[in-house]
């Protein structure tokens, strides 16, 4: 699986007013987002503030200004670069593995998504943005939809399926995953392993039926 190329995220999913060019700039900026993300965690999206950004990232307000607008333009930098992370993570994991059993890529796709829930600060009050905008990542697609198309780019090299019939069985797979992980959330604050099990079941089943075992 060698041939398997980075999916794209989109240009819009990082709204900073201006690139960071040196490396200390840009170590400021991870900074922040960093600090964003901790304090999502500790007081949610709600009662997060740029005054409070800047002060736990030990930077100026205004130096935070230089980069970003306001906070919801911190945590659609913050969701963009969560959603890199996932994408690398599903690149690297598929290279590991065969494309003989569907069974095994979903595992691992929800696997990842379950960890980065569980270990990324911040990642389980925003998940990939829907609590803040369903279109946070992309102001021309849903958040789904970015995510869809992402998973496409990296399985239709293996799969040997027209790309449209793939990417309509994913965003099929992935609603059905997503509305079942939401649930075991909501039963369990790091996710009801029973219904976890259950949505692996569902989607893997739905796949196979779609592409066969």
């Amino acid at each position: 699986m060698s041939d398997i190329q980075a999916a794209k995220v989109p240009a819009e999913a990082t709204p900073l007013r201006r690139q960071p060019v040196q490396q200390r700039s840009a170590k400021r900026v991870e900074q922040m987002l960093d600090a964003s993300a901790a304090l999502i965690d500790e007081l949610g999206y709600d009662a997060l503030t740029t005054t409070l950004i800047a002060k736990r990232a030990g930077v100026a307000v205004g130096s935070l200004y230089q980069f970003f607008p306001d906070k919801r333009a911190v945590v659609q930098a913050l969701t963009a670069r969560n959603l890199e992370r996932f994408v690398a993570a599903v690149n690297e994991r598929l290279k590991q593995l065969g494309p003989e059993h569907w069974w095994d890529v979903v595992d691992s796709i929800l696997d990842i998504y379950l960890e980065m829930h569980r270990t990324v600060p911040g990642f389980s009050k925003v998940h990939f943005g829907d609590i803040i905008d369903r279109q946070l990542l992309d102001e021309t697609r849903d958040n789904n939809a970015v995510i869809v198309d992402s998973l496409t780019d990296l399985l239709s090299a293996q799969v040997d399926r027209p790309v449209e019939d793939l990417r309509f069985a994913i965003t099929i797979a992935n609603e059905v995953a997503d509305a079942l992980l939401k649930l075991a959330f909501r039963r369990e604050p790091s996710g009801d392993e029973k219904i976890v099990a259950e949505a692996k079941y569902v989607v893997k089943g739905y796949l196979a039926a779609r592409f066969g075992d």
